[in-house]
C-alpha cells in the first residue's frame, strides 16, 4: 500500500512540474485531479476539475468529476470537524478534571447571528 502511495505521489508531482511549464494542459489537470482522488484530497481534486473548466467551460468530465467529489469533499470535512471537536473536547476534559468539572456539565448554544457556540 506505501509503495503504491508512493507511485501516486509521484504522479501529483510529475503532473505539477508539467503545469509549471503550460498551466493550460488538461491532460496533467485531469491525471492530478484522479491522483488526488485516490489519495482522497478531495478539494484539490475539486480544484483541478476547476481549472479545467476555467480553461475549457464545456469539459463534462471535469462537471462530473466535481459533482461526485462535492459530497466526498463534504463528507471528509465532517469527519475531520466531529474528529477535531472530539480532540478539543477530550483535552478540555482533561483539563477541567483536575478541578473535579467535565465539559459534559455545559451546553454550547449556536449563536444564530455569528454561527459561533457560546
Amino acid at each position: 500500500m506505501a509503495q503504491l502511495k508512493g507511485k501516486i505521489d509521484d504522479s501529483v508531482k510529475e503532473c505539477s512540474k508539467a503545469l509549471e511549464l503550460n498551466p493550460r494542459y488538461v491532460k496533467a489537470l485531469i491525471r492530478r485531479g484522479e491522483a488526488h482522488e485516490k489519495l482522497e484530497n478531495y478539494e484539490e481534486a475539486i480544484a483541478d476539475m476547476k481549472k479545467i473548466l476555467e480553461i475549457d467551460p464545456s469539459n463534462d468530465q471535469a462537471i462530473r468529476n466535481i459533482r461526485r467529489l462535492e459530497p466526498l469533499a463534504a463528507e471528509k470535512r465532517e469527519k475531520l470537524k466531529e474528529e477535531m471537536m472530539g480532540k478539543l473536547k477530550d483535552m478540555g476534559n482533561n483539563i477541567l478534571g483536575r478541578f473535579g468539572m467535565s465539559l459534559d456539565n455545559f451546553k454550547a448554544v449556536k449563536d444564530p447571528n455569528t454561527g459561533f457556540c457560546i
